[in-house]
């Protein structure tokens, strides 16, 4: 009778530690699930600058991502200088990172770097701005020729006729001759508006003002200006003064907050925005993939839209979706 007492509480035990197992282990499953996909992972991301709340938000998004992920994230700044991002990328790959993502300071430049990576079989991916040299797994990026002659068909809507100028980003990266392009296009597809000055501004607010400065000296009398990122639309906007909005149309590139702002206020007429939240997210997760065997696309668009006074409010009110914040 002892026996058979012992060996039904020794069953009755087993089960209840088999059953405790199964729970605990499809509580993991349920907890973990996707976010755990990237554990033990350990990416690395270049980022061009950080003081253009634009690439605050991309590496917002990759960070969230990485952490959903349960993967480690080392963020590099390289403040606008291209041998800065070089040096941080040949130490990602001493570091043995296991995938490296880089938003390029200088499309050119960047190619012996990307090159040392290739050499380490360490998989490199490109973040809104191409490469050129060196083999990139993967191009994440908005459309940027779309976003130009999107931009360059609402200025010359808003203008009528006569001249115009651009502020051009930094020589060298993709995205501003792709802004370019598309801006052209726009220009030479009618004959109404005619582009007098393209200046380089090097993406920035405070080059932005001075170059509006001497532009509107040499020509008083434009009636807007396309500015390839929203800090050197504000830039222009502080140039113009009560001018912006009004006489002067301002069209900008990336929907940051402030030129959503501007737009409410009148004082510049439309941006393009990007989403480049989207942009780091994107950038981990197929990093993520890569490592893990998979293949990727060569060219991964994300979606641009024109923004105006008839819907900015609902940017701002989406920010989320539209602008990290």
């Amino acid at each position: 009778m002892r026996k058979r007492i012992a060996f039904l509480l020794a069953g009755l035990l087993a089960l209840a530690f088999v059953l405790a197992a199964c729970g605990n282990g499809g509580q993991d499953e349920e907890g973990n699930g996707e976010e755990g996909d990237g554990e033990g992972v350990r990416l690395a991301l270049s980022v061009s600058t950080l003081s253009n709340p634009f690439f605050v938000t991309l590496r917002d998004g990759a960070q969230q991502a990485a952490d959903e992920a349960g993967a480690e994230l080392q963020v590099s700044d390289a403040q606008d200088d291209a041998s800065q991002q070089q040096n941080d990328i040949e130490n990602f790959v001493t570091q043995q990172f296991d995938a490296i993502l880089v938003n390029p300071v200088d499309s050119e430049a960047v190619g012996p770097a990307i090159q040392q990576a290739n050499q380490a079989d360490i998989p490199v991916l490109a973040l809104d701005r191409g490469a050129e040299g060196g083999e990139v797994a993967t191009l994440i990026a908005s459309d940027n020729v779309q976003g130009g002659e999107l931009a360059g068909e609402e200025l010359i809507e808003l203008v009528g006729s006569g001249s115009v100028a651009q502020l051009e980003g930094i020589p060298g990266t993709s995205a501003s001759r792709d802004r370019g392009q598309g801006f052209q296009q726009a220009i030479e597809s009618q004959d109404e508006v005619e582009l007098v000055a393209s200046q380089a501004a090097g993406f920035d607010r405070g080059q932005g003002l001075n170059v509006t400065q001497n532009i509107l000296q040499a020509n008083p009398d434009i009636g807007g200006i396309f500015a390839q990122n929203d800090e050197m639309a504000l830039g222009a906007v502080q140039a113009l003064g009560d001018r912006a909005g009004g006489d002067v149309k301002i069209v900008g590139f990336d929907a940051v907050d402030d030129a959503l702002q501007a737009i409410q206020d009148g004082q510049m007429n439309a941006t393009i925005a990007q989403q480049p939240d989207q942009i780091g997210s994107l950038g981990v997760e197929n990093g993520i993939s890569l490592i893990e065997g998979e293949d990727v696309p060569e060219e991964i668009p994300v979606e641009v839209q024109l923004v105006t006074e008839e819907n900015v409010s609902e940017f701002m009110d989406g920010e989320e979706e539209t602008n990290g914040g």
